[in-house]
Formats: C-alpha cells, structure tokens, sequence
C-alpha cells in the first residue's frame, strides 16, 4: 500500500513537473538527498535574500518610528520606537552575520534569525496594544500592526524551499496566530478570526508554491548546468567543483581519493573516417559501457571531447586499479566498423601520490594517461604492479 501511495504521489507530481525526474521531484519534498552543487546554489540564494532582506529591514523600521510618534500618544507609541530600534539593530546583526554562512545549516540559521525577529516585535506590539482602548485613526493604525504575520507570510514565497522546509517556518507564524486568539478567547469575534486565519492559510500555501517552483527550477537550471548534453556525464565545470569538494572532505577525513584520466584511443579516427554522427554514438556507447561497470558513487566527468574523468572517492590506487582493470577487459564499446574501443588510463591517488590540492591529483593522473598514450595506448598507467 505505501509502495502504491509512493508511486501515485510521484505520478501526480511528474504529470505538474514534466521536465523532472522523479529523483529531482523527491529534492522539491526534502533537502535531504540533494546533491552538493544544488545545495550550494541554494544556500547561495538563501542567504543573499536573507542579506538583502535585512539589510532593508535595517532601514524602514526605525522610519516608522515617525508615523507611530503621528498617530498614537506617548505612552503608546515610546514603547514601539525602543522595540523598533532593537529590531533594527537586530536586522543589521543577521545582515553582517550571514557575511560568513556558507552550509545549508547556516541557510537555516540565517532564515530562522530572519523570522525570528519581526515575530518577537508582532507579539511585543500585540500585547502593548490591547492594553488601550484606541479610537478613530489610531484604531486603524493599531490594526496595521495585526497584518505583520500576513507579511511575514508572503515574504517566505522569495526563498527557494523544500516541501518540508516550508511547512517547518510557516507553522510557528500559523501557531502565533492561533495562540493570540486563544489569549482573547473571551472577547474575540469568532467570526472574523476564522476568516482571518483561513487567508493566512491561503497565502501560506501561495508561498510554499512559489518557492517550490523556485526550487524546481534551480534543480532544472543546474541539472542543465552539471550535465554534458550528449553523453550525460558531468560537465566539466560541474567535474571541477566536485572534484575540490571531495578533495577537500578527503583531506579532513582522512580518507583515500582517486582521480582517473580516460581518453579513448584512436577517436579522431571515427570521425574522420565515419562522419561526427557515428563519433557521437561511439562516445555515447562508450560512456554507456563504462557507466554500467562503475559503483554507484564514482562520478564520471566529460574533461573534454573523448576525455573523461573519473572521481572515485574512499577508492585507494589498488582498488582502483583492480576496478579499471575489469572495465579493460569488458571493453569500451565497439568502434563503428565493429573494432574493440579501447582506451588510455592515467591513476592518481591523494595519500599516495602527496597531491597538495585537486588540480595537481587531476594533472598527476592527466599525466599518466598520456604516459599510457605514448607508450602504445590501450593501458593503465599509475598502478602499483604496472
């Protein structure tokens, strides 16, 4: 039944999001799963509009101050303008704070300090002013004040969040509302509140909506961005970044990490003498055959034309070595004139070979491949036993 229930939900949601994957789908329902490259994006994005949010926060709360001096006695309106300053110190200490986040727990951070204070200045506000009876223009003032969650509300729909994530920062604002009624349980207009409440649902789900479809398409725009559009290997961009991201959680770990440089054997030969059309399928069953021998978190990068290159982390020199040895042997795919294709191999391994950074791993192994190149093609070159 769960199983079913699975599959009916991704159905739904594939039939709505028709350029999505049903992976890509699962990434709009939970962060959990995501991929380096689309949580980095994400959390970029988050905590620039955080930043840029609070920034102009900074500046319109204490503006305010002006029109509550206007419309509301002394002993009103003192009482706001000392809170509004705070708030405003607060909003300028989120915007140089989030200077320095970098992880999706600092999006959260950054987002939940967002939230946090313009809740405080709505629950300090509301108990203050149900302690005066207001009339005339200062009761339409004061009612201002009620519409703070509404905005708060709304202004959720700017960031890019999961399903989930959604429902984590709107409940509090949704609760808030709920806990000021029951505070008013005798004297409140039953009528009214349902109303009320019944829009800022309506607008909760408009903004989960919106930034789930802000989600949906960071996920499409970097799906494009990471993938080569031929062969569906990760582009070479994409490549580099993973490549210094597993780089550097090896070196804090401890742990062994492999680059390994291909480069098919003999390729300009294909298009010279079959045309681009059967390269392409060549290239295309080439990194077919070698996808299918590959563990399911080896990553595989097209470096440029036929070269490839393969991040193989917690993989050591040997182990490598056996993995590449096996490919060898299945082959490469055929050439178009029904030869074996067969390729240069170049290893490198952090720990082993004392690389200091990713890109001098990635030329150790670039090396070697063309070490293989130069010494009759179709071997590996940086294994122990070689």
């Amino acid at each position: 039944m769960k199983k079913t229930l699975h599959h009916l939900w991704h159905q739904a949601w594939a039939t709505i999001l028709v350029e999505m994957s049903d992976q890509e789908i699962g990434w709009l329902v939970r962060a959990r799963n995501h991929i380096s490259l689309l949580d980095k994006r994400r959390t970029t994005m988050i905590v620039s509009r955080v930043r840029l949010i609070a920034g102009l926060f900074a500046l319109l709360t204490p503006m305010w101050i002006v029109v509550d001096v206007a419309a509301f006695p002394r002993e009103v309106w003192l009482p706001l303008a000392v809170a509004r300053i705070f708030a405003t110190v607060a909003f300028g200490l989120v915007m140089l704070s989030a200077q320095r986040m970098h992880t999706t727990h600092d999006a959260y951070k950054a987002l939940a300090m967002l939230m946090a204070i313009p809740t405080a200045f709505f629950l300090f506000s509301h108990h203050h002013m149900t302690q005066f009876q207001l009339q005339g223009i200062q009761a339409a003032f004061s009612t201002g004040y009620a519409f703070l969650p509404f905005v708060m509300l709304a202004g959720l729909s700017i960031f890019p969040l999961t399903l989930l994530e959604a429902i984590a920062f709107i409940s509090p604002l949704l609760g808030m509302e709920a806990l000021g009624a029951v505070t008013r349980v005798a004297v409140l207009d039953w009528p009214t509140f349902a109303a009320s409440f019944w829009l800022m649902v309506l607008i909760a789900g408009v903004s989960t909506l919106a930034g789930l479809s802000q989600l949906a398409f960071i996920i499409v725009l970097v799906r494009e961005a990471i993938r080569d559009g031929m062969t569906g290997c990760f582009s070479r961009q994409s490549g580099e970044e993973l490549m210094e991201l597993q780089f550097i959680l090896s070196t804090r770990s401890g742990s062994a990490l492999t680059a390994v440089f291909i480069d098919l054997d003999h390729f300009k030969q294909i298009n010279d003498l079959f045309g681009h059309d059967a390269g392409d399928r060549a290239l295309v069953g080439a990194v077919e055959a070698l996808r299918s021998h590959l563990r399911m978190g080896d990553m595989l990068t097209r470096w440029g034309g036929e070269e490839f290159l393969l991040i193989m982390p917690n993989t050591t020199a040997p182990m490598a070595c056996r993995a590449l040895a096996r490919v060898r042997e299945l082959g490469f795919g055929t050439r178009p004139d029904g030869t074996r294709m067969t390729a240069s191999i170049g290893i490198a391994e952090r720990t082993r070979d004392g690389a200091e950074d990713w890109r001098q791993l990635v030329e150790f192994a670039d090396k070697r491949m063309y070490t293989a190149k130069q010494g009759g093609r179709d071997r590996l070159v940086g294994c122990d036993d070689e």
